[in-house]
């Protein structure tokens, strides 16, 4: 069997890669792994806004109640706020359904431990080795021992509560609109904000089980950046389907995404003496115009490789504050174990009335180099193709040269969907455009 996790939990085409079946196996397989040694354990169960998460949520419930262990269903509600009620509800684990941004069709599982981290790869992988021994040796409950169901019906409240909790004031005084793509957040966004004091005007917060990320949020913020500005906000904010990533908007309708949110909070937990080394952890995938505003203005930046866990990672090995991806997870260590939208958006929108400055003034301490981003379709067999076959290998170093150290070329397979994600940075548009489209015509050509 093929390694079932990718970069950010096991995901698919809800009931046809991503299955009840396998939905099942992967809820009696992390009961085990992640609940050794409680006595009864607990699991949180929770799910964004998509219409297969009914299906999935209840094949997952089954697979831990087939092993003993308690399944407290949290319903929908943002993935970083079960990260957060796994600690504050003394649970063994929590699981997300969700697929984040990706279309209606997709889905995913992701879990996370007892401390409210997500699982690193030697866990991922006692978990997919136990469903491949079709789970030789476990004991199987039976009466009083088959595990039952709980529900927290106070759990969208109890994460309210936290993310207005990560603010010592208010946000009296600003007008902000929110786009909640559709999903987790439809609920939690505005109750924060409001309560926060600030003005509110919510889009895209109608969720019918379809709709998701459908032309809203994170990935399609065209409508926000027009109604910020026919609305005059103060800001915009977007989410993505399960609300672990934020971009914003500035007044002027300008999108803002992770490097510039991320450069910004950094530069204000510096000047109020938060920031541990004054350091930022971003991706390879993060602009060069990041690296070069840093160093100008005296933060240092510490780079790991694509996926928040990985950014994670770093933060926790030396302790550091901040760090996220260009795509808007952005982690407030001192506040959550991952990234959050809404503690992303309550914090930046601080800065901003902190300040008593614009956010498109804000975003002007950074240039961002022109950057093209380029995905083929391929099958998952042949992601690493421009690693072995030698004419792609030869046109990668050509462009490398062509560019002559004004420029970069990065290319990455996803670790959640069938494509290779090409992405080259550097002074001319429309020559890093020509340069992305080779590349990937050639990739084309070979598969």
């Amino acid at each position: 069997m093929t390694r079932m996790f990718g970069t950010d939990g096991v995901r698919g085409i809800a009931n046809s890669e991503l299955t009840p079946e396998i939905a099942f196996q992967l809820g009696k397989a992390g009961a085990l792994v992640l609940t050794k040694g409680a006595h009864k354990p607990k699991i949180l169960v929770a799910k964004d806004t998509r219409i297969s998460g009914d299906l999935l949520e209840n094949a997952m419930i089954s697979g831990i109640l087939s092993v003993g262990a308690e399944a407290v269903v949290l319903g929908v509600i943002p993935t970083p706020a079960v990260a957060y009620l796994v600690r504050k509800y003394n649970a063994d684990a929590g699981v997300m359904i969700s697929a984040s941004h990706n279309p209606v069709e997709f889905n995913g599982i992701k879990f996370f431990n007892g401390e409210g981290y997500k699982l690193n790869d030697a866990l991922e992988d006692d978990i997919q080795s136990l469903i491949e021994s079709k789970f030789e040796g476990i004991h199987v409950p039976i009466g009083a021992d088959i595990g039952h169901v709980s529900f927290a019906t106070r759990a969208v409240d109890d994460y309210v509560d936290f993310t207005v909790g990560t603010l010592d004031g208010d946000l009296k005084g600003l007008k902000v609109a929110l786009d909640c793509a559709n999903g987790a957040s439809f609920e939690a966004a505005e109750r924060a904000f409001k309560k926060l004091g600030a003005e509110v005007h919510v889009i895209h917060n109608t969720p019918n089980g379809i709709n998701i990320n459908d032309k809203c949020g994170s990935t399609h913020p065209e409508i926000l950046m027009k109604f910020v500005v026919d609305n005059q906000c103060d800001l915009g904010l977007a989410f993505d389907g399960d609300s672990d990533r934020c971009l914003a908007v500035d007044e002027k309708g300008n999108l803002v995404n992770g490097d510039f949110i991320i450069l910004i909070s950094g530069l204000y937990l510096k000047e109020i003496g938060k920031l541990k080394d004054d350091t930022i952890v971003v991706t390879v995938m993060s602009n060069l115009g990041l690296m070069l505003a840093a160093k100008e203005l005296g933060l240092n930046v510490a780079i790991t490789g694509v996926g928040d866990r990985y950014v994670l990672e770093n933060i926790i090995e030396n302790n550091y504050t901040l760090g996220g991806e260009q795509s808007g997870h952005v982690i407030f260590k001192d506040y959550n174990t991952t990234g959050d939208g809404i503690v992303t958006a309550i914090q930046l929108a601080n800065i901003v009335k902190s300040k008593k400055t614009p956010l498109s003034e804000l975003s002007s301490i950074m240039k961002e180099l022109p950057q093209v981003l380029v995905n083929v379709k391929i099958p998952n067999e042949l992601k690493k193709i421009h690693e072995t076959d030698e004419e792609i290998i030869a046109e990668i170093k050509a462009v490398e040269e062509a560019l002559d150290g004004r420029g970069r070329v990065l290319i990455r397979p996803s670790g959640t969907e069938p494509l290779v994600r090409i992405m080259i940075e550097g002074e001319d548009q429309s020559e890093i455009n020509r340069f992305a489209h080779k590349i990937a015509q050639l990739i084309k050509n070979k598969i």
